[in-house]
């Protein structure tokens, strides 16, 4: 008879709101080796642990994972992009917050400051994304179009063949 494998304990009541890295894989359609991963390099970190040590994501580690599948299934870009997209927006995030709740209108001008050079940082990335796409898009569509030439001129010179042999029959 096999030993009985250590269940994990159940989670404390400042715990129920977690989400264990199964779940959270199964409902963002990832592998949990992926989001090990994601940890690995720094850009999602679970909120907290199990006694065990099993993985907690918060509510706000799966926004932050949500963010990441999408930015990298809109922009194909290297997860080291992402997490720079995904720490700007937080940082972003940080400074709003810190203005609500400060009245020093220096102190909100120069966060106001930083969060635009953020943002032109984050306007110039999209920019440079849109500009690639485009040029490859450009290049597709004169291809298609000599592609379409090719064929009207394949189609013109097969109807000659067609008007030839049909009329050499008659």
């Amino acid at each position: 008879m096999r030993p009985k494998k250590k269940r994990p304990s159940p989670p404390s009541n400042s715990e129920h709101d977690f989400m264990q890295i199964g779940a959270l894989a199964a409902r963002m359609g990832l592998t949990q080796r992926t989001l090990r991963y994601y940890e690995s390099i720094g850009l999602l970190t679970p909120s907290g642990r199990m006694e065990g040590g099993f993985r907690l994501y918060s509510d706000t580690d799966v926004h932050r994972l949500e963010r990441i599948v999408e930015l990298k299934r809109l922009l194909g870009v290297p997860l080291s992009l992402i997490k720079e997209i995904v720490e700007a927006e937080e940082l972003l995030q940080q400074l709003r917050a810190e203005r609500r709740s400060t009245d020093d209108m220096v102190a909100k001008r120069a966060s106001l400051e930083k969060a635009m050079g953020i943002i032109e940082a984050q306007v110039g990335l999209v920019h440079e994304r849109m500009s690639a796409m485009q040029q490859l898009q450009d290049r597709y569509q004169r291809r298609l179009k000599r592609t379409r030439a090719r064929l009207a001129r394949l189609d013109t010179h097969l109807a000659e063949q067609s008007d030839r042999h049909t009329g050499a029959r008659a």
